[in-house]
């Protein structure tokens, strides 16, 4: 009984988005109620389940739902997992979701792309408790994922502008960097527990005893990327300037999202892993640090902020903050009744938010009283001055991430100009045939060599895959240099171990079947945008062009390992292919995953996205 219960928490939400999708655009009132009855029914039955289950005794238990890939040394599980933590975000997340979709069905009635707006949010809702109820970490990537492609959809909503396509891309960015934490994370536990380890085995102290007795090092290491993950997901230090450019999208989705649910996904992260790192003080002591750090600059930069949205934003992942202060103390429980008064306090201040800022404006038109200054009596003139600009730039964030992060990768992909159609095929494919004639004849190498050969590999995929991310004039070598990236990633795997040909096959199948059908649907634009065609903008093509649009679209997802090909299975089939002592071929492969991700979308949005560069459409000005 509790098997389909669970089940139904996350398939009632997809079958209301299928639902959606299939109803036409102008039934607005079937569009509302079938999102409406699919959140409403998964929050009145999770609720009764959750009674029974309070008074059955609140045993945790785990669910192995479904296998799909095994052999004799590696298992690919989807299970689902059911603890106090669970019941916790899926009954805040239920109640707020329900709560918002009954105010969208009226806030957005007549906005064009009203049923797009439903169909996100219910894709969003089936991936917030498909995330939820992860019981490994390979079933939580598989929903981390999804929020990532969900939040991307809701700040790009109205995608006839400049501003939420470009921050959309850039929050979508963030995420994909955070990324690289999980990545190494399921890499790291391979090694750590020789298994898929689930949740629930991640409770037992005396597992964890056994384990980490020999591991500190590697215990450690897994620990700071699940904070990286943790950190970038809520907008903590460094990552919190991505929070205000989330906020383009509708209201209701900022509310859901950056106020209220997806925001406190980082919270979630470290409150499921604590029984693995609260037994190392490094580990808690850089949790404390970030989250307070994120909660004294997140305060005072809220203070500053001209629009009551961002000044809601900046305060919530101010309480995130501490919240990562209270799990690094140890009060796990104080985190989730924290979380939950956070997420119903920011939903409520958000929706209000436009009825608050006219209420206001007519108080200060009609009854302006000016206030006496405050005074901080024990700070310097000069201090608060200081203060209050650094507050008013929000303390550089912005600045410190284009700098050490997006500008390095993009100084080295400018200077990788020389990969262009002709060296490509005259260069590097000779290059990779060579590179599998070597794969056959590498028992007559040296031992570093064949050593080396793996991350030279790797190598190359990565600077394929950095041009792809800084092309600006075509979109059909950019695709190319993704596609060739893949190749590249499984030719060094065949090097540093026994790759199967199976194993082989899930992987580069996807691939093949996602680079085969993009290339086919860009050369079709191209051939019918031929002036319009490059990658120095947005074009908006999606307005003539909305079929091949979604369609494309499903082939970069495709291409980037989402969870709708084998790809994504044969991307953690790879990294158990990575040696304990590789930590830079797994950087390295890694970091082609997730900079190819983001050149993907990258490629989706300036051809499809923004405002239309013929002028017969309409074009809002690029500050809208």
């Amino acid at each position: 009984m509790n098997n389909y219960l669970i089940l139904s928490f996350v398939l009632v939400p997809f079958l209301g988005f299928l639902l959606t999708i299939s109803t036409p655009e102008h039934r607005e009132r079937i569009i509302s109620n079938i999102t409406i009855f699919a959140i409403g029914t998964t929050f009145f039955s999770l609720l009764g389940f959750v009674i029974y289950w309070a008074f059955s005794g609140a045993i945790p238990f785990s669910i192995n739902e479904l296998t799909l890939y095994s052999s004799e040394k590696y298992m690919f599980l989807i299970i689902f997992y059911f603890d106090a933590v669970t019941a916790t975000y899926l009954l805040a997340g239920a109640f707020i979701a329900f709560l918002i979709v009954r105010y969208c069905s009226y806030y957005m009635h007549l906005e064009k792309g009203y049923r797009r707006f439903f169909d996100t949010i219910l894709f969003f809702y089936f991936s917030y408790n498909f995330t939820v109820l992860s019981g490994n970490f390979e079933t939580l990537f598989m929903g981390w994922e999804m929020l990532g492609i969900s939040s991307f959809l809701l700040i790009a909503f109205y995608r006839e502008r400049y501003l939420p396509v470009r921050n959309a891309v850039k929050v979508f960015s963030i995420y994909r960097i955070g990324d690289i934490g999980i990545l190494l994370t399921m890499w790291a536990s391979h090694h750590l527990w020789h298994e898929n380890i689930s949740f629930m085995k991640l409770k037992s102290m005396s597992l964890e005893a056994g384990f980490l007795a020999g591991h500190d090092q590697l215990g450690l290491f897994i620990a700071i990327c699940l904070l990286v993950a943790a950190s970038a997901k809520s907008a903590q230090f460094p990552f919190s300037a991505w929070v205000p450019r989330a906020m383009e999208g509708p209201t209701p989705s900022s509310a859901i999202f950056y106020g209220s649910l997806s925001i406190h996904f980082g919270v979630f992260l470290l409150i499921r892993t604590m029984p693995f790192w609260e037994q190392q003080p490094i580990a808690r002591i850089l949790i404390a640090l970030v989250g307070l750090t994120t909660a004294l600059t997140s305060y005072f930069t809220s203070k500053v902020q001209p629009t009551i949205k961002t000044q809601i934003a900046y305060a919530s992942i101010s309480q995130i903050g501490l919240m990562f202060v209270e799990i690094a103390l140890g009060f796990e429980t104080l985190a989730l009744v924290h979380f939950v008064g956070n997420a119903f306090l920011r939903t409520y201040q958000l929706l209000v938010s436009p009825s608050v800022v006219s209420y206001l404006i007519r108080e200060q038109f009609y009854y302006f009283k000016p206030q006496a200054p405050k005074k901080l009596h024990f700070l310097s003139k000069g201090l608060r001055y200081s203060l209050f600009l650094f507050a008013l730039r929000e303390f550089e964030l912005d600045t410190l991430m284009s700098k050490f992060v997006f500008k390095p990768f993009k100084k080295i992909g400018n200077r990788l100009n020389f990969l262009t159609y002709k060296n490509v095929f005259y260069y590097f494919v000779p290059i990779y045939l060579l590179g599998w004639l070597l794969f056959t004849l590498e028992h007559h190498f040296p031992v570093w060599l064949n050593e080396s050969l793996p991350v030279l590999f790797a190598g190359i995929a990565l600077i394929m895959i950095m041009r792809a991310f800084t092309e600006h004039k075509y979109p059909r070598l950019a695709w190319l240099l993704v596609a060739m990236g893949h190749f590249w990633i499984a030719l060094a795997i065949m090097h540093n171990e026994k790759f199967g040909m199976i194993e082989l096959a899930w992987y580069l199948g996807g691939v093949v079947f996602s680079a085969g059908l993009g290339w086919f649907f860009l050369e079709k634009l191209r051939k019918q945008e031929k002036f319009l065609f490059k990658l120095h903008r947005y074009y908006g093509h999606i307005y003539e062009h909305p079929r091949l649009a979604m369609a494309f679209f499903l082939s970069t997802l495709g291409l980037m390992g989402f969870p709708i090909t084998t790809t994504f299975i044969g991307e953690d089939l790879i990294f158990s292919h990575i040696h304990e002592n590789q930590l830079i071929l797994a950087f390295l492969v890694s970091s082609c995953f997730v900079i190819g991700g983001i050149a993907l979308i990258r490629i989706y949005a300036r051809l499809f996205l923004g405002s239309h560069a013929k002028v017969y459409h309409e074009t809002p000005l690029q500050s809208a």
